[in-house]
């Protein structure tokens, strides 16, 4: 059976108010035919018919009916409204043929009358379209539509339609619905039977449900989501009433099978595309005041403001302000306004509005730019001058305002213009004298450009300008007119001191270095004044002295007149120095390298002579013909002096020539050209005057020595400079005093470079050359100039040809004549390093035989480390250098770190050094372009040629030892490593550097040094051991036995002996702590200990020298009495002032200069100062004084005189004082007698090993010799302890004794002693016979 067709009637009904009493159904109305759009793809809008759902299903057409519906009273609207609101669609209506289903019913239009007019008006979700529009009326109160929308209300209704239609935009609607069943993990797997069964379902429901929307396109089903089950799907349609989405959601819980459980309630949307959002202004600036607007036609006021950045609400306040509106029931407007923006307001907002269950929302990031401006924050200003000042934004902006504002003391007000750049404002300045006044010159005006935006937002930028008056310039106005070698000044002042540059020129335009002028301000001006020490003819000329300040410049001039005239060091006199027999003669001459028209005299003592002049090619020499007369009287001495005079009466005196007059029959050697002597006779005489064979290119150098021997003259010393050398000598001299010596640098550095390549051989010969080389690099370093790697290449080529192997016995001999040679061609190289800059590229490298240099230069950004590698094959010798890239850090950028090393310098240095010990090593000198503030780190690894020698030694070349003259020192360095093929080293500075190998202190690894050490720290525990219980016994036997002057004095001293050891001993193992380290010793500490060991050590000493003394001043002075107090008062001044004032006076004289203390030890200084001697010296005489003393005192005994009869009391205590100085002070004074033979290079290791041994157990002498060998003490430690019956027998026993040593009672000497006492056997006389010197008491010392 065939099945009946299916159509499908939308019904759009459009209502009119009139005065008709029946509703009239105009089934004339149109109809539009569409198309059911089920899963097609938006944009497919091809007019066909589309298959139903089912398959079976015949095609349905849908069809979109415009019904136009007219009742006079407007109360009938609403209830048909609500009709059809309740009516449920589908609503199928039979035929014979087919079926119609009636989707919905919409109303769309609505006309009302209005006056004498109908206004038809559009309901919600729909609109006029645009051709219905533009030919119609709109109605005025609704104030038409904005451009480009459609109208919302036109007068009467368009006769032929089209009607008020659904909007055109598809809106695409976001909802989620739930489920109230439990949710499976396959719902997650798109691919699971489950998933597809649930997709299909629910989509086949929601097609059912939401095909009533108008303009309804498609549903999908997108996810499933935990929550029972929430189903997220889109539906897309062209409009979303809420009213039709309530009754589209009963439909499809009404389609869907009740075992999903759909919850009705749980319905949600959020929709899209519905919302215009805009902002003005476009561009927004800080500042600015920035409208939001968020328009959307749902009518509804529901509308909520979100900063997403700042994650809130927006709410009312003093800056921000919200507003919303509905417009004619149909459009929502909501618009926030921004007062004054900053850049903490930009970000991303959210507007959104929320109506039922539909949220409509829209989004915008907005920019906040601050307003940039630039111009030249400082300008100086010439008055009388226009400047025009500029500003400009960064943005292409039409700005509302630009404005110019000033501010400062004086009011210099200007006229601002346009620029033909929108962006660009320009503000024309004129001062003149009267606004811009002298005095108020340098005074700073600040000018504002402020530019405002059509918005509020303002931007200012300050110009300071600083006003300066035209410079009167005011020069030197005498006429400067001077001789060569004289000196000249010119002073250029200015009434202002506002200035970019000061500088000279020469007339020939070139600039004169800063070294030649100072430029300082004064308080009313500025004043600059170029000074020449000595001028030569270049200086001959113009001079300009210029002021500049921006483009616009002041300039005075001076000419400089430079009379012709000699310097001193050019004239050569001939002899320096020569011997005339009594009536004999001698030719005198002065030469020069210049013929001009001198006035030239010899001046004898008082009388002057004039000279004969004779020219030899470009030499002109000045002679005279000396004779000796009667006059003078044998021996006599004459200096003769030549004076060159000028045009303008300028005299300048030669150098002297010393005459020697002596008797004819004394004279030996004669020679034409040296002249005539008596045998010894030293005479020197100018290389060029002599026998020496000249050579081309001029005239030779330097001065050459003969000696008298026999009958002939000898060459004694020969300093001669062949004549190239000499040549470049001179112009070396020259190019110092230059005005532009920088600028002849480069060509001179040059043509030595190439004549000492040539010359090579001379060199050789020639050790006069060599030091001339030497000094010419040593003049060329000093000039103030940059050099560059060409520059350099000169520099190393030359020094290259002058440290060649064949020329180092050159060097000996040079050396033997000047000591500083090697030091100041290092110095020289040093200046020319620090002077180097590299034009491109971050590398430098120059290598050569005899010397290489390796560099890079510090550029912006992280450095990378410095590490060089040296190597000499055939020298074989290498070297590396390494310094940190955080070291590098702190250089300034584009600096140069530049290292020289050098194969065979080391061994010229080791000729000039003598007591060093020195391997053959590189030298490496390392220096940076700019000065260095803050620490600095090297490391360097040389490679050991001496691996079974001594202990090697960091070392750097200080240039400030030995009276400025140069040596190793190691202040700073340390060594980190020593293998078999290198030793390694690191420094806290730079310079030159190199290793020394030292054989005469032990290695520290080696037994002989563990054997030392472990005698030293052992003794000294012994020592001061020993030293305590001395001080211990002394205390407790102290009332026994100094119970007369003598023995109080001998224990008063012999406690200070051992107080004073035993801090001494406590000093020295401080020192010993310190050496230990391997780092770099603690100066304040170890000039403390070094002052305190030498302080007490000195005091142990000056108290042997008390003792002595007292000896001496008991036994010769017998009859003198002095009382207890004076005899404390001079030992105390004697023990220790005598050693406070050595030891103050050492470390004043010494420390200043860093020189107190060794460099490796906290012990005096020997190398340099030879500090040490303030200890030996003293020492060693004390020892001398009291073995003096000890022999006197023996004499004396054995040799006593009439009356010479100590008191009873003290003959024990003198003969205890004599025993302990005649053991302690050999043992004192041997002890450093070993210490000063440690002393020398190459000292035995046995004096090393006997002296350590001494030293440590020196205390352990004092307890014994100076205190327990004593009897008395013996005894009286006896009686303490209560022993006395042993303390008899003792005694017994040794009074007894057969044995009868030096010392004991019973021997000569003792009995000597006893006669000079007064007594030969037991007490027999009466007792008064002896007490008339002394008090009572019997105890010994």
């Amino acid at each position: 059976m065939k099945s009946p067709r299916r159509t499908t009637l939308c019904f759009m009904i459009i209502v009119i108010y009139s005065s008709q009493a029946t509703l009239n159904l105009n089934l004339e109305s149109i109809v539009h035919p569409s198309i059911l759009r089920g899963h097609e793809p938006a944009g497919e809008e091809p007019p066909r018919h589309k298959r139903a759902v089912a398959s079976s299903s015949p095609a349905v057409d849908e069809h979109t009916v415009d019904i136009e519906i007219s009742f006079e009273n407007a109360s009938f609207l609403e209830p048909i409204k609500a009709h059809l609101n309740s009516l449920s669609f589908p609503i199928q209506v039979n035929s014979t043929d087919q079926v119609i289903n009636i989707l919905s019913i919409e109303v769309t239009t609505v006309c009302r009358p209005a006056g004498n007019e109908i206004w038809c008006s559009c309901e919600t979700g729909y609109r006029w379209p645009q051709e219905s529009c533009l030919p119609h009326l709109t109605c005025q109160d609704h104030g038409g539509s904005p451009a480009g929308n459609h109208c919302s209300c036109l007068k009467g209704l368009p006769p032929k339609g089209p009607f008020c239609q659904l909007r055109g935009a598809d809106v695409t609607l976001r909802m989620s619905v739930r489920l109230n069943v439990g949710f499976q993990e396959d719902l997650r797997n798109s691919s699971s039977a489950l998933y597809r069964s649930y997709k299909t379902d629910l989509e086949m429901a929601f097609w059912k449900g939401y095909r009533i929307l108008p303009g309804f396109k498609m549903v999908t089903v997108t996810g499933f989501r935990p929550g029972s089950v929430v189903v997220t799907y889109e539906v897309t349609t062209t409009t979303s009433s809420p009213e039709l989405m309530r009754k589209a959601n009963e439909q499809v819980l009404q389609n869907l099978n009740q075992t999903y459980k759909m919850d009705y309630n749980s319905f949600q949307a959020v929709t899209s595309n519905e919302t215009k959002f805009s902002v003005i202004p476009e561009i927004i600036f800080e500042g600015d005041t920035v409208s939001l607007v968020c328009e959307n036609e749902v009518p509804s006021s529901n509308v909520s403001w979100y900063h997403v950045e700042r994650r809130s609400d927006v709410q009312n306040s003093s800056r921000f302000w919200i507003y919303t509106s509905v417009l004619n029931n149909m459009t929502s407007l909501s618009r926030f306004t921004i007062y004054n923006i900053t850049q903490g307001d930009a970000g991303e907002y959210i507007c959104k509005l929320t109506l039922d269950i539909f949220e409509y929302e829209a989004r915008k990031k907005i920019n906040v730019t601050p307003i940039r401006i630039s111009a030249n924050e400082e300008m100086q200003v010439m008055c009388n001058s226009p400047v025009s000042l500029n500003c400009c934004s960064d943005i292409h902006v039409n700005w509302s305002k630009i404005e110019w504002k000033q501010e400062g003391k004086i009011s210099i007000p200007g006229n601002s213009e346009t620029d033909t750049d929108p962006r660009c404002s320009k503000y024309t300045l004129h001062a003149n004298e009267v606004q811009c006044l002298s005095g108020s010159a340098g005074t700073p005006v600040v000018y504002t450009c402020e530019f405002t935006s059509a918005h509020g937002a303002r931007g200012s930028k300050n110009i300071q300008v600083t006003f300066t008056s035209v410079a009167n310039l005011i020069i030197t106005p005498d006429p400067i007119s001077v001789s060569e070698g004289q000196s000249l000044s010119i002073k250029c002042t200015s009434d202002v001191n506002s200035y970019d540059e000061v500088y000279w020129n020469t007339s020939a335009g070139i600039k004169i270095h800063k070294r030649f002028y100072t430029t300082r301000r004064c308080p009313n001006g500025t004043e600059s004044v170029l000074t020449v020490k000595t001028a030569t003819r270049e200086w001959n000329g113009t001079y300009y002295c210029i002021f500049r300040y921006k483009n616009s410049y002041r300039v005075a001039t001076k000419d400089v007149t430079v009379h012709p005239l000699p310097l001193e060091s050019n004239i050569m006199v001939d002899p320096l120095e020569a011997v005339v027999p009594l009536r004999g003669s001698r030719h005198l001459k002065c030469c020069i390298e210049d013929d001009e028209d001198y006035k030239v005299t010899f001046q004898m003592d008082s009388w002057f002579f004039p000279a004969a002049k004779e020219v030899n090619g470009k030499q002109v020499c000045y002679k005279y013909d000396f004779t000796a007369n009667s006059v003078f009287q044998c021996p006599k001495h004459v200096d003769v002096f030549c004076h060159f005079t000028n045009a303008v009466n300028n005299s300048v005196r030669s150098t002297s020539m010393k005459l020697n007059l002596v008797p004819e029959m004394t004279i030996m050697c004669q020679d034409p050209v040296i002249g005539v002597g008596e045998p010894g006779r030293v005479i020197q005489k100018l290389c060029q005057f002599s026998d020496i064979p000249s050579s081309p290119g001029g005239p030779a150098g330097g001065i050459i020595t003969y000696e008298c021997v026999g009958s002939q003259w000898k060459v004694k010393r020969n300093n001669c400079i062949s004549a190239p050398i000499n040549s470049l000598l001179q112009l070396a001299k020259a190019l110092i005093k230059s005005p532009t010596q920088d600028k002849k640098l480069a060509t001179y550095l040059k043509d030595l470079s190439i004549s000492t390549g040539k010359v090579e051989n001379e060199v050789s010969s020639f050790p006069g050359s060599l030091g001339a080389i030497i000094n010419i690099l040593d003049l060329l370093s000093t000039v103030p100039t940059q050099v560059n790697s060409e520059m350099m290449t000169h520099v190393l080529s030359t020094v290259n040809v002058i440290l060649d192997k064949p020329i180092l016995s050159t060097w000996k001999v040079l050396q033997q004549q000047q000591t500083n040679q090697s030091s100041q061609l290092l110095d020289s190289v040093e200046r020319f390093s620090r002077a180097l800059q590299s034009e491109d590229g971050t590398s430098l490298c120059i290598s050569q035989t005899n010397v290489q240099m390796k560099g890079m230069v510090i550029r912006s950004g992280h450095p990378k480390s410095y590490k060089q590698s040296f190597v000499f094959a055939d020298s074989d010798l290498w070297g590396n250098v390494a310094i940190d890239n955080f070291q590098l850090e702190n250089l300034q950028t584009d600096s140069s770190i530049v290292t020289v090393a050098f194969p065979t310098l080391k061994t010229i240095i080791a000729q000039e050094v003598q007591g060093e010990n020195f391997t053959n090593s590189l030298v490496m000198t390392t220096t940076v372009t700019h000065n260095i503030t803050m620490p600095f780190s090297i490391s360097m690894t040389f490679k050991n040629n001496n691996p079974l020698g001594g202990l090697p030694q960091c070392v750097f070349w200080n240039f400030n030892l030995a009276n400025h003259t140069g040596g190793w020192d190691n202040s700073g360095c340390y060594v980190k490593e020593v293998n078999e093929d290198s030793v390694s080293c690191s420094c806290d500075h730079l310079t030159s550097f190199s290793i020394l190998m030292s054989p005469d202190s032990p290695d520290p690894g080696s037994l002989l040094k563990i054997l030392l050490d472990i005698i030293s720290y052992i003794g000294l525990c012994f020592s001061i051991l020993s030293l305590a219980a001395c001080l211990v016994v002394e205390a407790v036997v102290w009332k026994s036995v100094t119970k007369n002057r003598t023995s109080y004095m001998r224990h008063t001293c012999i406690v200070n002996i051992a107080a004073s050891l035993l801090v001494a001993d406590i000093w020295f193992i401080v020192a010993a702590a310190i050496d230990d380290h391997h780092y770099i010793l603690n100066e304040t500490a170890c000039v403390a200990t070094t002052f305190f060991i030498h302080f007490f050590y000195l005091s142990v000493f000056f108290w042997m020298l008390t003792l002595g003394l007292m000896l001496f001043y008991r036994l010769v002075f017998i009859l003198h009495d002095t009382s207890r107090s004076t005899q404390k008062a001079i030992a105390f001044s004697l023990g220790y002032g005598c050693p406070l004032v050595i030891s103050v006076i050492t470390v004043g004289a010494t420390q200043p200069q860093e020189v107190y203390t060794r460099k490796n030890a906290c012990w005096l200084n020997w190398e340099d100062t030879k500090a040490l001697l303030a200890f030996i010296i003293p020492a060693l005489i004390i020892v001398v004084v009291n073995v003096t003393i000890t022999v006197v005192v023996i004499t004396k005994i054995l040799r006593p005189s009439i009356g010479d009869k100590p008191s009873k009391q003290e003959k024990s205590s003198l003969f205890q004082i004599s025993k302990s100085i005649g053991v302690l002070t050999p043992l004192l004074g041997l002890t450093w007698g070993f210490g000063l033979a440690t002393v020398f290079p190459g000292s035995n290791a046995v004096f090393h090993i006997v002296f350590t041994l001494l030293n440590a157990f020196q205390g352990l002498f004092i307890l014994l010799f100076g205190c327990l060998w004593d009897q008395k003490v013996q005894e009286a430690l006896l009686n303490k302890f209560s022993l006395s019956r042993w303390s008899s027998q003792l005694s017994k026993s040794t009074s007894l004794g057969s044995s009868t040593p030096v010392f004991s009672m019973s021997s000569p000497i003792s009995r000597r002693f006893n006669n000079l006492f007064g007594k030969t056997a037991a007490p027999k006389g009466p007792p008064g016979n002896d007490g008339n010197l002394v008090s009572g008491g019997t105890s010994t010392v």
